[in-house]
This record gives C-alpha cells, structure tokens and sequence, in this order.
C-alpha cells in the first residue's frame, strides 16, 4: 500500500510541477505592483496548465497524507524526493531545459539516497 501512495505521490507531483513550469513559462514573467495581484489571480486562473498543475499537487497531497498514515516520517520524505528525478528528465526533453552535468549528478545522488532509505 505505501508503495502504491508513494507512486501515485511521485508521478502527481512530477506532472504538477512541469505542468506548472509550463503554464508560467506560457503566461510570462510576473511583476508584483501593487493593486494588480488580484488581476494576474485572475489570470492564472484561466491558464490550463496552471489548473491542471493545482489538480495534480492536490492529488499529491492528499496521497502524501494517505501515506503519512501507513509509513514513518523519515520514509516518506526521502523516498519521495526521487521526483526531483522524473522532473529532471521531464524538464530536458518536455521543456527543452538545459540541464547541466552537475544537475543529472545530483539526480544521480538522490536516487542513491532513495536507494539507501527504501532497504
């Protein structure tokens, strides 16, 4: 059961997040002023990605919950944070990112890290 929350966890998250890089990088660089924050909620509101990202981190949540109840704290963060992963990967070949050595050997530690916690 916690495997199949932390599944669910990983994959919301990582489509949340490249969902939601998409979405601002579609609607563009925000300017906080005063008075117009309501009018850039608005906005956003509107924009696909952006509320299909707020579905997906919700869906996350919620099992990031479910699996808080069937596994310790000091499981749940660590192995959770293979998303870092997905979202590398996503991020070079959905978004067309650059992604440096160093970043794909960060990745690299942490599925190492992952690795570790999961025994």
């Amino acid at each position: 059961m916690k495997w199949a929350m932390v599944g669910i966890i990983v994959a919301a998250t990582t489509v949340g997040e490249v969902l939601q890089a998409k979405g601002m990088r579609h609607h563009g660089e925000i300017r906080f002023r005063s008075g117009k924050l309501g009018r850039v909620l608005a906005v956003l509101a509107r924009n696909r990605y952006v509320i299909a990202s707020v579905v997906a981190m919700a869906v996350s949540f919620f099992a990031y919950l479910a699996l808080l109840t069937v596994s310790e704290l000091s499981f749940a963060v660590p192995v959770t944070a293979v998303t870092c992963v997905f979202e590398t990967v996503l991020a070079k070949y959905v978004l067309q990112e650059q992604v440096s050595w160093v970043r794909w050997a960060g990745a690299a530690l942490v599925i190492c890290g992952v690795a570790l916690v999961s025994l």
